[in-house]
């Protein structure tokens, strides 16, 4: 009994030597969640990795995050607080050896016990791929509960089906607040820490080593003690640790970068997107970060090559250049004076214009590879060869003889005629040469549609090719992006049925009409045209569908009544103008309407109220920079059209009287500010004789022409300008009671 005692004595002593002799780090490592620091996301009071804690009920579990924070603690931790036997290896040391002898102990656990097993893993990315896959069986059938460590992504270092049997916690660097806790701990506890010594830190001093361990809490405590073992104390036992000595403890911030790792292409990719953000500041800071973690600047130049085509592109073609000569004017110069032109080309990106429109050539791409027929046409074949024989070249219209040596001719191929590949953006040198080239294109288009006869358009082409696609690129390429916008919304969220009968209202343009087209079977969508005018025009849309596909068209109102009795609608959509709304063909329809439709139809308005009048337009774009007289009338104007603004909108007496006629109605709306180009068709929109504006100021005005005079004189003079535009657009839902 007596030797069993000493040996118990002995066994205390040196566990009770081993920890006065174990790092600091390791002696004021946590023993409960108490004493844990920091990690506050996942640790708080309340929060479900501390409640699976304190139940007992902690499963499969990696911890990952930067070194330093807590991962093996935490682990330490649960150990302490589960009721399971907890065995720990290190993934640098161990293999699957010792991983089957761990597996076999905790079945024997298991089955003689009923007591679980705890393997916590430490670095356990370190495992190669069988190693992982060593541990899926044991983890699956519950003999062991797995806890692994990691200072790298799981989800790219770590096998994905033990990712998936496993609940991910991510540990976060810890706060400046964080480690001065730690700091003050380890000075006054007097166990484990220095609390039985007198050790003074100044206060310059203590934060300086916070600010260097940089959330690393090993770290610190590894400065800390360096510099209280390194100072002696003075005749009265004071360690006195100053700015100075704290500087001499921790040398630098370390940067964790791992060239193969997460912080490599975190980095890099946080440095691309600031140069693409145009954020000159941040892109020099990632690009010092790669640079003293002793990335190749190399593959630095190289990222920022890619970035001058992707990113800049022809906003500014010079782009490409000036990093090509930086990347050139390092090879000569080396380092460290070759960090020049890496900054200099890094700061040129990240302040020049930015475009993307260079990735139209990854849509060519897609065409060369789906197109059917990509023959050249004929008069863009060589003519030297065969050109008596085959009349290649015959027709080619040579570019340089014509003014402003260019000519409104076909290049691509039959089948992509109309084709649209590049959308340059408003930046830049693409900016400056943006509306030459949309007019150019919409000439070609124009040429092809006159040269019909010879070359006619494939009306009847198939899915891989759809002349449909060509046009509303067209459209969009001509508008933007705001009429795809808003055929976006008009029809976001309606859950369409292949067998949905669809009447289109306001039939102006088939851009509204292409959702539905593609949604519903062939002949399911009846388009309402509100003019002869609008007829022809959607009449001559509609040669880019397939026969089968195109929708019918009903040119009158009255031509609704006259169809079939059993012919009713689903879904009644459009986009409706003011005309729309104040026509009074089009309001005295709508009990027809409705009664075309049964119990459920569903309802897709979509309505737009202008904010702004010409006068107020015009007065908002020129600051009021007129002569007295004309800003006299101007200002009587802009109150005029404030006031037909505030009267009650055509909106408002749509949805009374289709609330009177059964429908349930919810709406949304949104307010949109752009500009508009000042040119003769929108003049004549609003001041054309016998138009809703026009009528409305001469009733107002008694017939006196001086305001309208005014108004059509200043216009007149900035044909051309953009005009400021505000626009509240409103989605009306409704459905059938």
């Amino acid at each position: 009994m007596s030797g069993t005692q000493d040996s118990d004595l002995f066994s205390f002593q040196r566990e009770t030597l081993r920890r006065r002799q174990a790092p600091l780090a390791d002696r004021l490592r946590p023993r409960n969640l108490d004493e844990f620091v920091g990690q506050g996301a996942i640790l708080a009071e309340g929060r479900l990795l501390r409640r699976a804690i304190a139940a007992d009920r902690v499963g499969n579990l990696i911890l990952h995050g930067p070194p330093g924070v807590g991962k093996t603690t935490l682990a330490r931790i649960i150990a302490n607080h589960t009721r399971a036997h907890f065995s720990s290896l290190n993934a640098v040391l161990a293999g699957v050896k010792d991983l089957r002898a761990e597996v076999s102990e905790a079945g024997q656990r298991l089955e003689r016990h009923g007591l679980r097993t705890i393997l916590f893993i430490d670095e356990v990315h370190r495992f190669n791929s069988a190693q992982q896959d060593a541990l899926l069986p044991w983890v699956e059938n519950g003999t062991l509960t797995l806890i692994g460590a990691t200072t790298e992504n799981p989800y790219f270092e770590v096998n994905k089906a033990l990712v998936s049997r496993s609940r991910l916690f991510r540990l976060q660097a810890l706060t400046p607040g964080d480690l001065s806790k730690l700091l003050n701990s380890a000075l006054k506890d007097p166990e484990r820490g220095y609390g039985d010594r007198k050790i003074k830190i100044e206060p310059e001093a203590a934060a300086h080593l916070v600010d260097v361990a940089s959330g690393d809490a090993r770290s610190l405590l590894n400065a800390l003690e360096l510099a209280v073992d390194s100072t002696p104390a003075d005749e009265n036992g004071l360690v006195r640790i100053d700015l100075g000595i704290a500087e001499e403890s921790i040398q630098q911030r370390a940067v964790l970068y791992d060239k193969q790792g997460d912080a490599h292409f975190d980095t890099i990719s946080a440095f691309i997107k600031s140069i693409r953000g145009s954020d000159p500041d941040a892109a020099l800071f990632w690009l010092a970060r790669m640079v003293e973690a002793g990335e190749n600047p190399r593959f630095i130049f190289r990222r920022m090559l890619i970035s001058a085509g992707e990113d800049v592109g022809l906003a500014d073609p010079q782009a490409v250049v000036v990093v090509e000569a930086c990347a050139a004017a390092f090879e000569r110069i080396g380092l460290p004076e070759g960090l020049y032109p890496l900054a200099q080309a890094a700061l040129y990106l990240a302040g020049t214009d930015k475009s993307n429109s260079t990735g139209g050539f990854f849509e060519a791409l897609r065409q060369v590879r789906s197109a059917q027929r990509q023959d050249v046409p004929t008069h863009l074949r060589d003519a030297n060869r065969d050109g008596d024989a085959f009349g290649d070249g015959q027709g080619y219209r040579y570019p340089h003889a014509f003014r402003e040596h260019w000519v409104a001719q076909q290049y691509l191929p039959d089948a992509l005629q109309g084709e649209a590949f590049w959308a340059p953006s408003h930046q830049g040198w693409e900016g400056q040469r943006r509306e030459r080239i949309l007019e150019r294109r919409a000439a070609q288009l124009a040429a092809a549609v006159e040269a019909e006869d010879a070359h006619p358009l494939l009306v009847s082409s198939g899915p891989d090719q759809p002349q449909l696609e060509r046009w509303l690129q067209r459209q969009l390429a001509i508008d933007g992006e705001r009429l795809q916008t808003l055929r976006q919304r008009l029809w976001a969220d309606l859950n369409w049925s292949r067998t949905d009968r669809v009447l289109m209202l306001g039939g102006r343009s088939l851009l509204w009409s292409l959702d539905p087209l593609a949604a519903v079977a062939e002949g399911g969508v009846m388009i309402l045209c509100g003019s002869e005018t609008d007829e022809a025009r959607l009449d001559a849309q509609l040669t880019l569908l397939d026969p089968l596909q195109r929708p019918a068209l009903l040119g009158d109102p009255n031509d609704l009544k006259a169809l079939s009795a059993n012919l009713n609608f689903e879904v009644i959509g459009g986009r409706l103008n003011q005309d729309d709304l104040k026509s009074s063909s089009l309001m005295d329809l709508w009990p027809t309407i409705t009664k075309r439709t049964g119990k459920g139809a569903r309802l897709r308005l979509l309505l737009s109220e202008s904010e702004l009048g010409p006068a107020s337009a015009l007065l908002e774009h020129s600051q009021g920079a007129f002569a007295p007289e004309t800003a006299q009338a101007l200002h009587g104007l802009q109150q005029l059209e404030a006031q037909w603004l505030s009267q009650k909108s055509e909106r408002e007496a749509l949805m009374q009287q289709l609330e009177a006629c059964g429908w349930s109605l919810e709406s949304t709306n949104w307010k949109e500010s752009s500009n508009l180009r000042l040119d003769q068709a929108l003049m004549s929109r609003w001041l054309g004789a016998g138009r809703p504006y026009r009528l409305a100021v001469e009733r107002q005005t008694c017939g006196t022409p001086t305001a309208l005079a005014s108004l059509t004189q200043e216009l007149t003079h900035r044909l051309g300008q953009q005009l400021p535009m505000r626009l509240q657009h409103w989605r009306i839902d409704g459905r059938r009671g």
